[in-house]
This record gives structure tokens, sequence and C-alpha cells, in this order.
């Protein structure tokens, strides 16, 4: 079964991810520590060669081989290769989780949109869906080795109730050199005509719907196959396993505690006998290759591989359950809670304001010592389409008069107030006039918003 250590890391917490270092099954030293024991083993060999069996010469020969290796043992690129492979492993097993198919989408439109609730209704509804998870299995027995060994044989899915004798007939009777998942879904097409043509399915549109949806069904069960069937280059899988252990065999001996080439570096030289620095890059990178070994092939029988057995269980029950039982079967109407109340009431401990934005409770503080200049603001003509009457045209003409005699203590320039005045004073001129004087000078107070409210 997948591993799964989700709520262990609900909350962030002092040491949270140390806790999961102790776990055992789906971990790195389940998988990496045969591997880990045979380094430990053979750096031991060497260790033990060089020290009590060599002679003198031998030894020094040993020294020069060691500094050779480790010298260019360094110029073998193993985070780029490892992360770059790891990186499309990854990709690829994502892939593969999004294109697994679940019949969830299909089993509302079904619902939905076949009716019927006599035993043909049910009969049309429920062999639907069930051609659906045919498929699945079919193509899932092709690529996952946990189904393949629950249905070893055709016979096995029949004796299951996922197919026929009938159905099993018509499969086999049926040539061809290729996979044949999609035959199932072509059974369901055609039967979803049938449906159509019988009246369970009411319109064009609903048709169209249920076979968009079985569309994308078909889609992900043949992006599973693909998967299978074209893998990563094997080159590149090649260049990063022999990248991997081709450095750690250089390692063996280029690791070792050999004698320092100099009589200087004997001050600070250390015969440590155990290399746990080259230990713990042995158990980063290799670890590394062992986690792109795993997730490469996600339908195996790992413990973090598909569950795809229990997948296939869920899938059959849940849809079984919405096409038939659930068809039409709804629970009474009544008023919910909220009704007449407009929203979920909480204890007034637990309330918390609600967010309206990054600036909603922004403050702008000005220095009180710097004197706040106003930019001018570029003058907007109003546009009225509509034609004015002699009331709206005695208001604006008050209220240009009030809004002058306002402002005359903070204006400066008489000139522009006594503008504005003169149209009131001379009564000579017509209302028309009037009515353009005060709109080409109020446009220049006024906001634009105000003219269309008063318009």
């Amino acid at each position: 079964m997948t591993v799964s250590y989700t709520l262990k890391v609900a909350n962030a917490r002092f040491g949270g991810f140390t806790k999961l270092l102790f776990r055992w099954r789906g971990s790195i030293y389940k998988l990496l520590y045969r591997e880990f024991l045979v380094f430990c083993l053979l750096y031991g060999l060497f260790s033990i060669l060089y020290r009590c069996i060599l002679s003198n010469h031998q030894q020094e020969l040993f020294e020069r081989l060691a500094r050779h290796c480790n010298k260019f043992a360094k110029l073998i690129p193993m985070s780029f290769v490892l992360g770059f492979y790891v990186t499309q492993a990854f990709q690829r097993w994502w892939g593969q989780y999004t294109s697994f198919p679940l019949p969830d989408n299909l089993m509302m439109v079904v619902s939905g949109n076949v009716h019927g609730t006599d035993e043909r209704g049910r009969l049309l509804r429920r062999t639907l869906m069930r051609y659906a998870n045919l498929s699945s299995v079919l193509i899932l027995r092709s690529i996952s080795t946990r189904v393949r060994r629950r249905f070893p044989k055709l016979k096995d899915i029949v004796e299951a109730g996922f197919m026929t004798v009938e159905e099993l007939k018509k499969l086999n009777h049926l040539y061809s050199d290729f996979n044949k998942y999609w035959m199932p879904l072509t059974w369901f097409a055609n039967l979803a005509s049938q449906a159509r043509k019988e009246g369970r399915i009411k319109d064009d549109i609903a048709l169209r719907l249920l076979m968009d949806e079985m569309n994308n069904y078909r889609s992900k069960c043949s992006m599973l196959f693909h998967y299978d069937w074209i893998s990563i280059p094997l080159v590149y899988t090649q260049v990063v396993t022999l990248a991997v252990y081709s450095f750690f065999t250089f390692c063996l001996i280029g690791r070792q505690f050999i004698k320092p080439e100099n009589r200087e570096e004997n001050s600070v030289h250390l015969d440590m006998y155990v290399p746990v620095f080259t230990l713990l890059e042995f158990f980063f990178y290799a670890g590394w290759l062992k986690v792109g070994e795993l997730i490469i092939n996600p339908f195996g029988e790992d413990d973090d591989d598909f569950e795809t057995n229990q997948l296939i269980d869920r899938n059959i029950q849940v849809s079984m359950l919405a096409v038939d039982d659930m068809h039409q079967n709804l629970p009474p109407l009544e008023k919910d809670k909220y009704w007449i109340d407009m929203g979920p009431s909480y204890p007034s401990t637990t309330t918390k304001p609600v967010f309206m934005g990054s600036t909603h409770d922004m403050r702008i503080l000005e220095d009180e010592n710097e004197e706040f200049v106003q930019s001018p603001k570029a003058a907007m003509l109003a546009v009225n389409v509509w034609p004015t009457s002699d009331k709206v045209k005695k208001q604006r003409s008050k209220g240009l008069q009030q809004r002058c005699l306002c402002c005359r203590a903070k204006c400066k320039d008489e000139h522009s107030i006594s503008e504005l005045e003169s149209p009131l004073k001379n009564s000579m001129l017509s209302p028309r006039q009037l009515q353009n004087m005060s709109m080409q000078q109020g446009n220049y107070e006024e906001p634009l918003g105000s003219t269309n409210q008063e318009a």
C-alpha cells in the first residue's frame, strides 16, 4: 500500500521531518541498505589490503593510484546528470498519476442523462459504466504487475464480473495485433447511440456530452498505454547508472586514508579508518539514483507504487452506486438552516476579520512641515446628449452662483471670478447662451460624473 505521511507534516513545527527519518517502510534505507553494505565491505577490504598485506613498494604504488583516482573522479558531473534525470523521471511519474482513468465525471453524466427507472434504463446505465471499467482493467492488466497477478487470464476478468462470456467471445473473435483495450469503449459508444434512439437520452446535446466524457476517459487509458510503451531513452538511463557506479568505484581506492605525499602534511593528516563523508556522499548520490529507479515506473510492486487493484475496486463500486442506487433517489427538499440567516454564525472568540485586500487598511501619512501641492487636473469636457430643460438650467446657474460665492475667499484670481459672475449679471442673454456658458465654465470644477447625474 502507498506510504502516506501527510498527517505527520500537517503543521510545521520544530523537528517536523525528523520523525519521518525513523520509518522503515517506503524509506531510502530499505531501498539502499544492500548497496550501502556492499560499498562498506569493499572499502574495508581495500583498506585491509593496503595496511596489512602490501609491501612498502606496493603501498607506494597504491598511494599513487589512490591520488590519481581521487583527482579524476571529481571530473564526473554527478549533480548535473542525476538532477536532470530525476527531474525528468518525476515529471513522468506525475503524468502517469494524472492519466489514471477515473470514472467520476463519466458516471455523473450517465446518471444525469440516461433516463429511466425501469429495468431497461437501469440495465443501460450499469452496462455503460461496466464497459468503461472493463476498458481500464484491460489497460491496467497490460502495464501493472499487480493487476496482472490478479487477472492472469481473461477468464479471471469474467469471473470477477467485469465482462460476460458473450463479450469475451466477441473480444476474442476480433483479431488484432495490438492491445484491444479500446473495444469496450466502442461498445459504450454504440450502446449510447441506441439509448438515444430509444429516447433514454432526451436530446443530441446530452449525447454529445456523454461522448465527450467517454473520449476523455479513453484518452487517459491511451496515455497510460503510451507511457508504458515509450520510456525515457535507455542511453540516458545507462549514462546515469555508469556515472554513479564508476564514481564510487574510483572512490573505493581514491578515498582511502593513505600516507601524505609531503612530510609537512603529517601534522594535519588524520587516519580515521572509516570514511564518514564518503559514506554520506554515497548515501546521497546512490539514494538519488534509487529515487529515479523507484518513480520511473509506478505500476510495480514497490511500497510507493500505485495501488492499482484498490483503485479498480473503488471505481467499479462508486460507478455502480452512482448510476443505479443513487439514480433519481433524492432526499426530500427542505428549507436549509440559512433560509433566513445570511451566513454561518461563529462564536465571538473565533471570529476573524474578513480579508478585504492588502491595501484596504492603508493610511497615508504626510509630513506636517511639507506643503501639500495638488497636481493640476486636466480639463474634461462633459458631453450631454439629452436636451436641457428650463428647470435644469435654473439649477445649474444657481449652483454656479453659490459655488463662486463660497470660493470667493480662496480664489486669488479676481479676473476669473468676474468671468464666472458676468453671465449671471447679464440678464439680456438668452437662456440657450446662458446654458452654454455655464457648461463651458462649470466643466473645470465639476467632475464628469456630476454632470451626468444631474442630466
